[in-house]
């Protein structure tokens, strides 16, 4: 078993070698998608589904990754990430690149495989949707959740009809049968409607089961054909409906070790015609169990209780089964290798010729001990138990003839018994039996070496001639013609070959070996001689058929004669495509039937006795158009009453004039390699060959030639059209030239234009710039002057500033000196006046009050004195500063500061002359003019510091009227 992990890988191969399933297991790959993490784990595959080939699946895991599994052509695809986890999937639709996903949020979308597009988003859900099932068609589809269903139109992917059911009652499945126009409705209640699709009208509901078997069902599947119904729930117990007829016929009981039956599918057989007669049942120990549902056989079982089986689906054509394993993988397995010992064809009969004693040998008895059985799996051996039985034969009796006995140990003659009595063989061993009357070798080698050879050159563009709609049919088709026109040349130039093949490829698609074996037997047996008037008809087997209808309806051939119809008409369109244009698929199976059970004379038989029971309609007919429709299409004609016909005609037609007679009996294939095949005329054919080789060798040439000459005039044209546009482009170029030049010219003449404009703005600009010059040195002489007059008048300020404190200072130091000379000259008479004191101390009272009284007169009167020249002086300094301060204010520039040293000379009084007259003042007296002189100093240090804050104020006032002026002159 092969395992295959996708990783992180959005494509890839599935297998890297060839697989090659067991029998015990059948898996042909196990497909695991882990993540890539830090701590890797498995994304488990939730849904899968098959497309309508049945070679390719899609499925979809729980975090929404959506893949493609082409098994066919050993590839797998990422085409979607939903980045949700999807609940169901449908991958059958039309358009066959197109799948159907629902999702956890209850919508359904529409996604193209090829192009990972999104086609269109349907809503209206409210719950998750469980199942999807689509119509035979492609065009509509069902969509079911648990509380309702809903009917959707895939063309417009708008909502046709919504199925509202009670609460209570909830809904199980709704799905369409298959190949019909039904819709079936399963609810919980075990209640099952038919309903018609058009128009959603009931057709029918199915009755209650039985109360001794009532099973609630939860599962159901229904055959290819729609004719039985399965259904099962939570019970061993299967129940089998039959639709057509309303009525449960027949209870089947699984094993005991199943107790719930979660899924059921039908396998479908190529060869069943769509009677399916196995069924998949999915219990709940994840083991399907696949019976037989006619014997009620357990036939084979995959899936184990280590490795359980989630859910299963089935392909179409009944070659692959895709499970969803319970540890999230998902497993492929081959039906054909499953059921590789069961569909084992019978084995040959064993005689054994048991050696008798010698005084035995006359009397004339010969025991022949014959066993046959069915070679069965090692498990079911027991099933099928070998079955022995004893002939006794006389040694006198004759074997059956050899021509009655054919492989795989039937015998021809009690087929044909069969065949005479229900008309036709049973749908699910026909193809088997077809096998055994024609004796297939089933050369693989033989086959595979034609196959090898390629597609023959005859039929490379075969699709249209024959536009099939199925590329997979037409491939199949090719691929067997191609194989025919390898084995022998003749088919390759055979026109009405793939009229004559066609019906088989369409039944044997799905093996081509046994197809191109089939249509080679055809042709060796029942097409004898067809090639001798090659490329013409042949005009001998239609002769012979001319001649039977003589012998039968001379009516009939005569009206058809009178109306110029001859038997290229009425016989060769039905020989050429063996009846496949005027017959259905089951009256061509069932015409078949007796075609290979019968001498290969039986079917010209056919010829006659279809025209013979359409003898009514074509003798009304009298047109050539009307004879050709009716040979060309379906009529009205029961093909029972045909074959019943032939029959009468192969037992009443002369034998002269039979074909029994001039036919061969059937010869089957030989073994290993295919017959050579050369009934037909060799020169004609090499001719044809030759003239078609030459022929088409002549019209390689012609095309070689046509194609140097469609060369040569695309070169041509391509020069001439390159020169035309040469010459447009030329003359674009002369006329953008001319225009060019045009601007040019005027550009030319706006810019002399400008110059002139620009050489008078030039002059404009150099007398104004001349100006403006002339001004600038004229204002530039002005704030020289200006500031040379500001400097010397700095200048004058600075000596008069100077010369202020100089004279300040001589004033203050005179003053000092007057102090201290009058300090020296107030110690000094104080310390006299202490000696007259200390003198004087012994005169009398009187003296002394008196003196006292004088003193103190003295002192008021020197007091006020000094008062009085203290407050001059101040108020002369004073007014002299402020005087000074605004004619400095007024005239900054102007004035000149007057010398004040000559007006303080003459006005001012010093202190010391006066304070000299004063020498006769008492101590008392001069205590306080201390005082006063002390209080004098510090209200004149107190001026002097609000003279100098004003004149800094009006300093710095006279210095920003200043530099206004200069300011604006720059």
């Amino acid at each position: 078993m092969q395992s295959t992990d996708l990783g992180n890988k959005e494509s890839g191969k599935l297998w890297h070698r060839k697989p090659s399933p067991a029998a015990r297991d059948g898996i042909i790959v196990n497909i695991i998608h882990s993540s890539s993490d830090y701590l890797p784990k498995v994304l488990r595959f939730l849904n899968v589904a098959f497309d309508s080939s049945g070679d390719c699946l899609i499925a979809g895991d729980h975090q929404g990754n959506i893949y493609v599994f082409d098994l066919y052509g050993n590839r797998f695809n990422l085409v979607q990430r939903t980045a949700q986890a999807c609940t169901a999937l449908a991958f059958n639709l039309r358009r066959k690149s197109e799948f159907l996903v629902a999702l956890a949020d209850y919508s359904i979308k529409c996604f193209d495989s090829v192009t990972k597009e999104l086609v269109s988003w349907m809503r209206g859900h409210e719950s998750s949707v469980f199942s999807i099932s689509v119509h035979a068609s492609g065009r509509y589809a069902i969509t079911t959740s648990s509380d309702t269903a809903q009917l959707w139109d895939l063309d417009t992917f708008q909502r046709k009809r919504k199925l509202n059911i009670l609460q209570s009652v909830g809904i199980q499945k709704v799905f369409f049968l298959p190949l019909s126009n039904t819709i079936l409705s399963c609810f919980k209640d075990n209640s099952i409607f038919a309903w018609e699709c058009d128009t959603l009208s009931c057709k029918y509901q199915l009755p209650a089961p039985p109360e001794s078997s009532s099973v609630l069902y939860k599962v159901f599947a229904v055959t290819r054909d729609g004719r039985i119904l399965a259904a099962g729930g939570k019970s061993n117990h299967l129940h089998l409906w039959c639709l057509e007829a309303k009525q449960l016929f027949r209870i089947i009981q699984m094993p005991t070790k199943v107790r719930a039956i979660r899924h059921l599918e039908f396998l479908p057989d190529s060869f069943d015609a769509g009677s399916n007669q196995v069924l998949g049942v999915l219990s709940q120990d994840g083991i399907m169990r696949f019976v037989n549902i006619q014997t009620c056989k357990l036939l084979f079982e995959i899936g184990s209780l280590d490795e359980g089986i989630s859910s299963s689906v089935i392909s179409p054509h009944g070659r692959y089964i895709a499970s969803i394993m319970e540890n999230g993988s998902l497993n492929i397995y081959s039906v054909q290798a499953l059921t590789q010992e069961i569909n084992k064809p019978p084995p040959p009969l064993v005689k054994v010729i048991e050696d008798l004693p010698k005084s035995k040998l006359n009397s004339g008895g010969l025991k022949m001990k014959v066993t046959s059985g069915r070679v069965q799996r090692p498990a079911k051996s027991r099933e099928n138990k070998i079955q022995a039985r004893i002939l006794k034969q006389d040694l006198t009796g004759n074997f059956e003839n050899k021509e009655n006995e054919v492989s795989d140990g039937l015998n021809k003659k009690r087929l044909q018994i069969l065949l005479k009595g229900y008309g036709e063989y049973p749908t699910k061993y026909r193809m088997f039996i077809w096998r055994s009357l024609l004796q297939l070798p089933e050369n693989h080698t033989a086959f595979s070496s034609l196959v090898d050879k390629g597609v023959h050159v005859a039929f490379l563009n075969l699709q249209k001639k024959y536009p099939i709609k199925s590329r997979k049919l037409l491939r199949v088709l090719q691929r067997t013609l191609s194989a025919l026109a390898h084995w022998s040349a003749i088919f390759s130039d055979t026109p009405y070959l793939p009229l004559l093949a066609f019906p088989f490829v369409k039944l044997f698609q799905n093996n081509q070996l046994i197809c191109f074996e089939v249509v080679a037997t055809l042709i060796i047996n029942w097409c004898q001689h067809w090639f001798e008037y090659f490329p013409n008809p042949p005009i001998n087997i239609l002769s012979m058929i001319e001649n039977v209808l003589a012998f039968h309806d001379k009516e009939l051939l005569q009206h058809f004669i009178d109306h110029d119809i001859t038997s290229q008409l009425y016989a060769w369109p039905l020989l050429e495509t063996v009846f496949s244009e005027v017959l259905t698929r089951e009256e061509w199976l069932k015409l078949f039937d007796n075609i290979f059970s019968n001498h290969p004379s039986f079917l010209l038989m056919t010829v006659v006795a279809y025209n013979t029971c359409s003898r009514a309609p074509l003798l009304n007919c009298s047109l050539r158009d009307d004879f050709e429709y009716f040979f060309h299409h379906r009529n009205n004609l029961d093909i029972s009453v045909v074959i019943r016909e032939v029959y009468h005609l192969m037992d009443t037609t002369p034998t002269d004039i039979h074909p029994n007679g001039k036919l061969d009996a059937f010869v089957a294939l030989t073994k290993g390699q295919y017959p050579v095949f050369n009934q037909y005329p060799k020169f004609i054919v090499d001719y044809q060959t030759q003239e078609r080789e030459r022929i088409r060798n002549d019209e390689l040439d012609f095309l070689r030639e046509r194609q140097m000459v469609e060369d040569m005039q695309a070169e041509v044209d391509q020069q001439r059209v390159e020169d035309e546009a040469w010459y447009q482009k030329q003359e674009l170029l002369r006329k953008a030239e001319e225009t060019r030049r045009e601007m040019l010219l005027q550009e030319e003449e706006k810019m002399v234009q400008q110059r002139q404009r620009l050489a008078s703005v030039k002059r404009e600009l150099r007398a104004k710039e001349m100006h403006l010059q002339d001004a600038t040195r004229r204002r530039f002489l002005k704030l020289q002057q200006d500031q040379c007059e500001m400097e010397l008048r700095r200048l004058n300020d600075e000596i008069e500033r100077k010369n202020l404190i100089r004279n300040q200072e001589a004033v203050a130091k005179e003053m000092r000196e007057d102090a201290d000379t009058y300090r020296r000259k107030v110690d000094l008479e104080e310390h006299m006046f202490h000696k007259l004191i200390e003198a004087g101390q012994t005169q009398n009272q009187k003296t002394q009050k008196w003196e006292e009284a004088k003193e103190k007169d003295f002192h008021l009167k020197s007091e006020k004195k000094a008062s009085a020249l203290s407050d001059a002086s101040r108020k002369w300094f004073l007014e002299k500063e402020l005087d000074d301060a605004l004619e400095h204010a007024e005239h900054p520039y102007n004035t000149v500061p007057r010398c004040q040293s000559g007006q303080a000379a003459s006005g001012y009084v010093p202190r010391t002359s006066q304070l000299k007259d004063s020498s006769e003042v008492d101590s008392s007296t001069h205590i306080s003019l201390n005082r006063r002189r002390v209080q004098w100093d510090t209200m004149e240090q107190d001026l002097m510091e609000r003279v100098r804050n004003l004149r800094q104020r009006l300093t710095a006032q006279a210095r920003n009227r200043c530099r206004t002026p200069h300011l604006l002159a720059t």
